[in-house]
């Protein structure tokens, strides 16, 4: 009987240990079958940690190679919160060093991540700060941010990019899949206390190409004082000044009012950033009357001697209505009335060509378009179509009312004229390379087309020196050789269709020297006041710049190695 107890014990207890292996070997089967990936994953977690790196972004020069964005290295605070005891602690700590909201810090620090970022792209004070807290859990890892050595300058042009290595404006934006480059990866492997024992790359990345611009920042430089100047003496709305070369369309400066300031773009406004040059639409005034001037000369309605009265001032069109001069004018010629700005004068010419013949200039000379820059935002303007105009039309839209242009386009209509007839495409960026200068992609833009003849432009270049030697745009009048343009003062709409009595835009277009132009520009000033001629105001910001900027162009092409074009 005993026995028999022993034998019974001895059973159970087997079968016991073998049902505690079979559950044991049932969990081991379970685990490597179908815990596999999970208990994998966690330990690859536990012990590797992958990042991301950021590849630089590109450069962005201008046409002599001077940077104006830039990379610069800096430290970007990160936590792996299994590391910290102390989370209340660090929190505290943190929050007196990194101007952090608390909750926002204590939500990351108490989550059971591995790693959470905290703040990306520290300035170098803060990340020192950091760094001698010698927080237990709270790391750093090397970031490129981007800078604007010059702040302001060009700013609405250039535009910014964002922590994340991406464009957000102007040709950051635009050109943002040439810039950014390529992320790489990068492995931590740590040991079970989670301290980091080793960085391995995995996939490195590959930076983003630079840019080279059109821009002169000399002139840039020059464009921007000149402008400034002028918006806070006439405490303009808003202002615009564009500089192009009249035979290839190279942007060699461009300044808008308000600017801002490109290493701090959140705190600016949207409308501060807004590139006015090709977004906002005006109605030009009389720097309009050279597309009409044009169109006659092209079409032989008149030569330069004819004369044409000008009603003493007050002349009664459809509807009963009566356009008016400025000054009133009895018999003046062609070219004078051009010169005097007479509104009837350009009106009367007008009427010879015709609605039709008129249009199809307007649209020739480019207005109406895009011009096809290398910038979004860009709009068309507004031309009316002959068959919605009204009776007062034919009368009016020669000296630039009824229609709609951006500065960009009226900087591109006077280059016309200048570079003999050709319209050509506005563009800034040169070419594309990479970090060994090695070419990518170069920009030259072909003329668009034959918008009048060679004569017609000699003899407007002629008729616009005139201008400014003897008529409105006295003040723009340099020394040392002669300049070309034409004033434009313009006043604004009111919100009920009535054009305005104290709103105005005030114009110069023009190009130097008058001979030999090296230049085009347009200076436009939004509601500048208590002086809004487009010839006191607008037109010796012209001057100025003209006056700096040929003696440097005509001084860097006697500087050029001999077979070297300047345009390159």
């Amino acid at each position: 009987m005993y026995i028999k107890r022993h034998f019974r014990r001895i059973d159970l207890v087997v079968s016991l240990l073998l049902l505690f292996f079979c559950i044991i070997l049932a969990k081991v089967i379970f685990t490597q079958l179908f815990s596999h990936n999970y208990l994998k994953n966690l330990s690859l977690r536990q012990h590797n940690l992958f990042l991301e790196l950021e590849p630089k972004r590109g450069i962005i020069y201008d046409r002599n190679l001077n940077s104006l964005a830039i990379n610069l290295a800096c430290d970007s605070v990160y936590a792996v919160p299994k590391q910290i005891k102390d989370k209340e602690k660090t929190v505290n700590a943190l929050a007196q060093v990194i101007d952090l909201d608390k909750d926002f810090l204590a939500k990351r620090i108490f989550s059971d991540k591995g790693f959470i970022w905290l703040e990306r792209k520290l300035p170098d004070d803060k990340s020192r700060r950091v760094k001698s807290l010698g927080l237990k859990g709270i790391e750093f890892i090397k970031e490129n941010k981007r800078s604007y050595p010059n702040s302001r300058l060009l700013s609405n042009v250039l535009g910014f990019a964002g922590l994340d290595n991406v464009g957000l404006e102007g040709l950051e934006l635009y050109y943002n899949e040439y810039l950014k480059g390529r992320p790489g990866w990068c492995q931590i492997l740590r040991d079970a206390k989670q301290n980091t024992v080793l960085y391995e790359n995995l996939v490195n990345p590959v930076d983003g190409y630079d840019l080279v611009l059109t821009i002169d920042e000399v002139i840039q430089f020059v464009v921007e004082k000149e402008l400034e100047e002028a918006f806070q003496k006439y405490h303009a709305k808003a202002a615009t000044a564009i500089v192009m070369d009249p035979k290839t369309g190279e942007i060699l400066a461009w300044a808008t009012r308000p600017n801002y300031d490109l290493n701090n773009p959140s705190r600016t406004s949207q409308d501060e950033r807004r590139n006015r040059g090709i977004a906002d639409m005006f109605e030009p005034g009389s720097v309009f009357k050279t597309v009409t001037a044009s169109a006659a000369l092209e079409e032989n309605k008149f030569s330069e001697a004819d004369k044409i009265f000008c009603e003493n001032g007050s002349y009664k069109i459809a509807g009963g209505h009566i356009l008016h001069d400025h000054t009133s004018h009895g018999w003046l010629t062609f070219s004078e009335v051009i010169m005097q700005s007479s509104n009837i004068g350009v009106a009367k010419i007008a009427q010879t060509l015709g609605a039709q013949t008129l249009y199809k200039y307007i649209k020739n000379f480019g207005f109406g378009d895009k011009t096809g820059i290398d910038l979004f935002g860009e709009i068309n303007g507004s031309i009316k179509d002959p068959r919605n105009w009204s009776k007062t039309s034919l009368y009016i839209i020669p000296f630039g009312q009824e229609v709609g242009v951006t500065a960009l386009q009226l900087c591109r209509e006077i280059s016309v004229i200048a570079n003999g007839g050709i319209l050509v495409n506005p563009h800034l960026v040169s070419r594309i390379q990479d970090k060994n200068q090695q070419l990518i992609k170069e920009y030259a833009p072909g003329p668009v087309k034959r918008v009048i003849s060679e004569n017609t432009a000699k003899r407007m270049r002629g008729i616009l020196a005139r201008v400014v030697a003897e008529g409105t745009g006295v003040l723009a009048q340099v020394k040392d050789f002669p300049l070309a343009g034409k004033t434009g003062t313009a006043q604004k709409l009111e919100p009920n269709g009535t054009y305005s009595h104290n709103k105005f835009i005030a114009t110069f277009i023009g190009f130097a020297p008058a001979d030999e132009p090296k230049l085009a520009m347009v200076v436009m000033l939004d509601e500048p006041h208590p002086q809004y001629y487009g010839g006191v105001v607008a037109a010796p910001v012209f001057k100025n710049v003209s006056a700096f900027a040929v003696k440097y162009l005509q001084a860097k092409s006697y500087n050029l190695p001999e077979g070297q074009n300047e345009a390159n």
